[in-house]
């Protein structure tokens, strides 16, 4: 590795949920100032409540080598330390003598006040520390509707913030990353111990995802080339292959939103595919539109958008949680979610409202429950995306899907998945079921033969509930 004088600069790039070389407006600043010490913190501590779940240290394992790979590749390397973020950085700064801190931004309540502490705590030291923008095309403070409020409605604030973003620029790989004199102590990856071993309930992820870098710009390359003139059209079929699958790879940032919107913007002219280009963006704008809301309302993960929702009389319901969390709800679509979900780390992005839906309004227990068990399992878990979308289903968010707005568990089968395609692969148990009863077996003359459970509550009667405890709530004041 090249070093440059021991009296030459130290910067500290502190890698957080931006684990790429392109488009990394902090690592880009770092490498123009002298020496660069990459380093990764897992802090267990700070988030509290929110530190990564089980799926997401999976995931988190296999980036970390892959940004390490990469950036030996340029004559660094990446310096792991575990512990709490503001302890560490500190101790990193005495041992470096860096004279610089760079990070791109989170948004997080928790990671908002913890880059506070540390800046303050970092300039009050004579150390700069300088934070970016790599997560955002819009930074949620630029946002203000005409009133000069926060937006708490998509359409306007999509409007909004695409006009005039253009191509939006981007910040340049490094050639190369000159190293320090030393290096620092580091972790090692596996003394981590991210991946589980017994049992090894990830087993199925590996063949479907390549975390890292290259992995995330394989998979915007094959959606851009094979299914964005289908994304509008298809994008509801879990049955079919019609979406990106890149949220993962967003959300540890192993790509970037400037990224994709200049990709997708040059592939839909190209191609001419623009009205499935722009579906796609709009679905990049819901997950701005969730920082947004997350920057705002901070409560938003943890209470209702909506404050007349405190009152809702959620059943507690453990054992029928449960069945819900195993597939075993004797509802087809959502079972075949629950178990995609399970298996894979992810779920079809039409599947997890239904089956969010059918949490809250066919069984009454608390979206927080939901949440907690998403942020989990999920790969892509993701407080803002993760919170706004569980109230949106429930009703008690901001944009929220209208309470009345009871999702069919048949129906939506029968309409997104008309063959029983998805079912099959992952409820089994119907695989010899014929279409026209595969989303409600328990028609089907043979169905006492099946290893499959009865519907455990019936949608109409649960309808009937649920509209009458969503009536039994206090009027909205005017906002």
């Amino acid at each position: 590795m090249a070093s440059l004088p021991s009296s030459d600069s130290v910067v500290i790039i502190w890698f957080r949920q931006d684990l790429r070389l392109a488009d990394n407006p902090a690592l880009a600043a770092a490498v123009r100032k002298g020496a660069v010490v990459p380093v990764f913190v897992l802090d267990d501590e700070t988030p509290g409540a929110w530190a990564r779940g089980g799926a997401s240290r999976w995931w988190l394992h296999h980036s970390l080598a892959a940004l390490d790979a990469d950036l030996r590749a340029k004559g660094s390397a990446l310096v792991l330390r575990r512990g709490s973020a503001a302890e560490v950085i500190a101790a990193l700064v005495k041992e470096t003598g860096a004279t610089d801190v760079h990070w791109n931004r989170q948004y997080e309540p928790w990671a908002i006040a913890r880059d506070t502490r540390i800046k303050d705590a970092l300039k009050a030291k004579g150390v700069r520390a300088e934070s970016f923008n790599a997560s955002l095309l819009r930074e949620p403070w630029e946002m203000k509707t005409g009133a000069g409020g926060p937006y708490r409605v998509f359409t306007p604030f999509w409007r909004a913030a695409r006009e005039g973003l253009g191509t939006v620029e981007l910040a340049p790989v490094p050639k190369t990353i000159t190293a320090p004199s030393s290096w620092p102590r580091s972790d090692s990856l596996t003394s981590w111990k991210l991946l589980p071993t017994s049992p090894n309930w990830a087993a199925g992820f590996s063949p479907l995802w390549t975390p890292g870098e290259k992995g995330a710009q394989v998979r915007l390359k094959a959606f851009l080339s094979n299914a964005l003139g289908r994304y509008a059209a298809e994008r509801d079929r879990p049955d079919v292959e019609a979406t990106s699958r890149l949220s993962p790879h967003l959300h540890f940032g192993e790509i970037g939103p400037r990224q994709v919107w200049r990709a997708t913007l040059a592939s839909a002219q190209l191609s001419g595919t623009e009205s499935g280009g722009d579906k796609f963006l709009s679905e990049v704008g819901w997950r701005e539109f969730s920082y947004h809301l997350l920057y705002h309302f901070p409560h938003l993960p943890e209470r209702n958008y909506r404050a007349q929702f405190d009152a809702f009389p959620w059943h507690d319901d453990e054992a029928a949680f449960r069945r819900w969390t195993r597939g075993q709800t004797g509802y087809p679509i959502v079972d075949a979610g629950m178990r995609e979900l399970w298996a894979t780390g992810t779920m079809h992005n039409r599947v997890r409202m239904v089956t969010a839906s059918f949490l809250i309004k066919h069984l009454l227990v608390h979206w927080k429950k939901g949440e907690a068990w998403f942020w989990d399992t999920l790969l892509d878990a993701d407080l803002a995306s993760n919170s706004a979308s569980w109230q949106w289903v429930a009703g008690s968010g901001a944009d929220a899907a209208p309470y009345f707005r009871i999702f069919n568990p048949v129906m939506q089968g029968e309409k997104f998945d008309p063959d029983g395609t998805y079912v099959r692969r992952w409820v089994p148990e119907l695989k010899d079921c014929p279409a026209t009863f595969i989303h409600r077996p328990w028609e089907w003359p043979e169905f006492t033969t099946l290893k499959y459970p009865a519907p455990m509550v019936d949608h109409g009667v649960a309808r009937a509930c649920a509209l009458a405890a969503f009536a039994s709530l206090p009027k909205a004041e005017a906002s």
